[in-house]
């Protein structure tokens, strides 16, 4: 088992900033990689971010390349969402995944799941 905890959600005016992190426990070797998921009120969960766990490649969502960025810290089992020029647009609960394999955009394809942090942007 692999567990997944997010942190580092809030309220920010559009324009700003913030940082999640998710720290990942357990058989953190089965991992093959990390994505970012988000899901708005009324709508599916989507795919953000990804990356990979013993490899750089990185891949975002249209909506947010350009403003997001994915990175890990492999010593500290921590992978972090780097936000910047939020919109009221990127409100939804950020949830942070791993995956064994699959393709790194599928929600199915993530085996273990954190219990998600809340992104408000104000208008």
């Amino acid at each position: 088992q692999v567990q997944l905890v997010e942190s580092g959600g809030g309220l920010v005016p559009a324009g700003g900033s913030l940082r999640l992190s998710c720290v990942a426990s357990g058989r953190t070797f089965s991992i093959n990689g990390l994505g970012w998921f988000r899901q708005a009120p009324g709508l599916e969960r989507e795919f953000v971010a990804a990356t990979g766990w013993h490899s750089d490649t990185t891949y975002y969502a249209d909506s947010v390349k350009g403003r997001f960025t994915i990175s890990r810290d492999n010593v500290k089992n921590t992978v972090y969402l780097q936000m910047n020029s939020l919109t009221p647009e990127d409100t939804a609960v950020y949830y942070c995944a791993a995956r064994e394999s699959g393709y790194y955009y599928r929600p199915p394809s993530y085996k273990y799941w954190g219990q998600g942090t809340q992104v408000t942007v104000s208008s």
